[in-house]
């Protein structure tokens, strides 16, 4: 009798192996890099979809947008992800015709550590570019000061920390020093990487997070969820029209409001000092890059209905984890753009 319930539950054990293997070998792996500034909300939003889709599991690294480029261009990835669109140069170099997928925008943030001080820090954009250009060098600098009447400031040095690795944030947050401030244009510039003046470096947005949590008198700069996520403060910029904005999912979407009335059919545009009194100044989008022509029959139509439902469902999840929804009509362009794809 024992013997043969053994037997039974060894038969049982291996019919439940096999099974598993066999639900493991159906299950579709859908690979992706990039772009730590939506992380938060790409690894929701892979959990929430499993449990529509049990044919698919999309395993995504949180790289940087650099690193996104560079595995979708070398296809060594299903799908990339990078807060910076790719220039014409570097769409010529991929294999194969890629298409930029807007998902979500997102608001880059000016987080410090200052003993006492917490958030609404108010910074202009000729203050913050001359902070990274390393000319204003401590905290309690007048230029500063004046600026934060009824603040204690300390006479502390400032400690400037930046991205280390290829960065879409990065990319976001230079193209508006770029806009604001001559000097930074001509010295250091934009892009994904740059000549640091001054400065630590930290690699992801978590890593920038990281180094300001546990550097009293550090400056840097992060995606709003990342801020929120570590307990961080964050400052409110001084925008286009002159007022002090806090970062938020209203300013955010006030940014590209006026945007998105001249959005390219490529998608491929900058959010950042955007007019309007309402408008924070450091806004971006993220974007999805994926060939139009698909290698996979089977990963490219499980990926199309996901971008299908990260356009209705998803969209739903962005502003609990302070990124804006995409505003309606680019939804609809991208649905469109969705359907292009082979």
């Amino acid at each position: 009798m024992i013997k043969s319930m053994k037997k039974v539950l060894t038969t049982l054990a291996l019919m439940v192996a096999v099974g598993t293997a066999a639900q493991a070998s159906a299950e579709t792996l859908v690979n992706g890099a990039g772009a730590t500034f939506p992380y938060p909300l790409y690894s929701k939003w892979f959990t929430e979809y499993a449990k529509i889709d049990k044919g698919v599991k999309f395993n995504y690294q949180s790289i940087g947008s650099g690193g996104g480029i560079k595995q979708i261009s070398a296809q060594t990835v299903d799908f990339g992800a990078s807060d910076k669109f790719l220039s014409d140069e570097e769409l010529k170099a991929a294999p194969g015709k890629l298409i930029h997928i807007p998902t979500v925008m997102g608001a880059v943030v000016v987080t410090y550590n200052v003993p006492g001080v917490g958030t609404g820090l108010k910074l202009n954009s000729e203050d913050l570019a001359n902070i990274y250009l390393g000319k204003i060098t401590m905290w309690n600098d007048p230029k500063i000061a004046d600026d934060n009447k009824g603040v204690k400031l300390p006479a502390k040095p400032i400690i400037v920390v930046h991205r280390s690795d290829g960065s879409g944030t990065t990319s976001i947050f230079t193209d508006y020093l770029t806009g604001v401030n001559a000097d930074w244009a001509k010295k250091v510039g934009k892009g994904a990487s740059v000549k640091w003046p001054v400065g630590l470096g930290g690699k992801g947005n978590e890593g920038v997070a990281g180094q300001i949590k546990t550097t009293p008198y550090s400056i840097g700069y992060v995606e709003l969820a990342y801020a929120f996520e570590n307990k961080l403060p964050y400052a409110w910029l001084k925008n286009k029209a002159g007022v002090f904005i806090e970062p938020s999912i209203k300013s955010t979407s006030a940014a590209a409001a006026a945007a998105v009335k001249q959005m390219p059919a490529d998608y491929r545009i900058s959010l950042v000092n955007q007019p309007g009194k309402d408008a924070y100044p450091v806004v971006g989008f993220t974007w999805l890059l994926v060939y139009e022509q698909q290698k996979d029959p089977a990963k490219g139509k499980h990926l199309v209905e996901f971008l299908n439902w990260a356009m209705t469902k998803g969209q739903k999840m962005a502003a609990p984890m302070l990124y804006a929804p995409l505003p309606e009509s680019v939804v609809k362009m991208v649905q469109k753009t969705v359907k292009t794809l082979k």
